[in-house]
């Protein structure tokens, strides 16, 4: 089982609407590899085609180094999971799963073993003889995950199966299959538009925006490292700025921002004096403090007043006004709830690491 893709200059039209313009991406064997965007990016379209659904109006589609533009969905080594995830409520869980088998030449008895084997993959094989109307919405999941593997398929493609069940169950589900990847090995395509589905689940992940390729890396690599302000504003929350580089050295360059002057470790995108980019840090890395803080080897330190607390269970979210800047902090509640000295009006003193920082181009 090999299960390596290949997606070249794929282009999609619906009448004048540009579904996909010009993906190009690499999914290696045996990856867990997310298509993350919102809705109308061309996720959801892409897979289709990789499915044979929809045929590209442009550019080729490769598994394993064999062309599929001339293979017949039913004939293609890939298997779907919708989101619907479209069981026949008539048959048992059992029969469900077995459905696919009886058009591939295998015994009664091969059938039984290799159904047998999907369902426990999934911890069904106890539910085998329920209808699907006797199922919760998890184990609907599961069947349908186990029909698709059931028949061995090279490639899984999943659109956003997890939509239609509720917040806690996705995250124990999402951990369910993620192990499930890892057990088999199959290389798994998965749409989603949520976030934190992607990361945590993907290898790695593509973020997609009106049909382009945004960004393609590991989850760390493209919520730490953005290749562009769309990703950052994306991929969870951030502070984003308007900046001007006043200076360029050999590992920082410093950048005015509000009238605020900040040090930035140099990242990927080379800046030039005068250049106007985008200045962005995740909430988390910004370290707030009560009193002064020791600048160390660091500098970008700042002083302003709490605005707005937001209590979030694990931290509360912080909004610091800082001349003219609103800063955007977390503070662990170590303790189940703000420290006491966290109140609205308060001085605090801010630190923002130059590594915390990363300068982008705009738009």
């Amino acid at each position: 089982m090999s299960g390596a893709l290949s997606l070249s200059g794929l282009v999609k039209r619906f009448g004048d609407e540009v579904a996909v313009d010009g993906i190009d991406l690499e999914i290696g064997e045996g990856e867990f590899f997310s298509l993350l965007g919102s809705s109308g990016c061309g996720k959801t379209t892409t897979l289709r085609m990789i499915a044979g659904f929809e045929q590209p109006d442009a550019g080729s589609i490769h598994l394993d180094g064999q062309d599929l533009s001339s293979v017949a969905p039913h004939k293609r080594p890939v298997n779907t999971v919708f989101q619907s995830y479209a069981l026949f409520p008539f048959l048992s869980v059992s029969d469900n799963v077995a459905f696919g088998l009886k058009y591939q030449s295998a015994t009664p008895a091969d059938v039984r073993r290799r159904v047998d084997a999907a369902l426990d993959l999934v911890q069904m094989g106890k539910l085998a003889k329920r209808k699907p109307h006797q199922l919760s919405g998890g184990q609907q999941q599961r069947v349908a995950l186990a029909r698709a593997l059931v028949l061995e398929p090279t490639v899984l493609l999943l659109d956003e199966p997890m939509g239609a069940l509720d917040a806690k169950l996705r995250k124990q589900l999402q951990l369910e299959l993620r192990s499930l990847q890892r057990l088999v090995g199959t290389t798994f395509v998965y749409v989603t538009h949520d976030q934190d589905e992607a990361l945590t689940m993907s290898d790695r992940l593509a973020v997609l925006h009106e049909g382009h390729v945004m960004q393609v890396g590991t989850p760390s690599e493209v919520y730490s490292q953005p290749a562009n302000t769309h990703v950052a504003t994306f991929l969870g929350t951030t502070n984003l700025y308007d900046a001007t580089v006043t200076a360029v050295g050999p590992e920082r360059v410093t950048c005015t921002a509000g009238g605020s002057v900040l040090q930035v470790d140099v990242g990927s995108h080379p800046a030039a004096v005068g250049e106007a980019l985008s200045l962005m840090v995740r909430p988390e890395r910004v370290e707030v403090s009560p009193t002064a803080l020791e600048t160390g080897t660091d500098t970008n330190l700042l002083t302003g007043s709490v605005t707005t607390l937001t209590f979030r269970g694990a931290h509360t979210a912080v909004l610091v006004d800082i001349g003219q800047l609103t800063l955007e902090a977390e503070v662990a509640n170590v303790h189940g709830e703000p420290p006491p000295w966290l109140t609205v009006g308060s001085p605090v003193c801010v630190r923002v690491s130059p590594s915390a920082l990363r300068l982008l181009p705009t738009g």
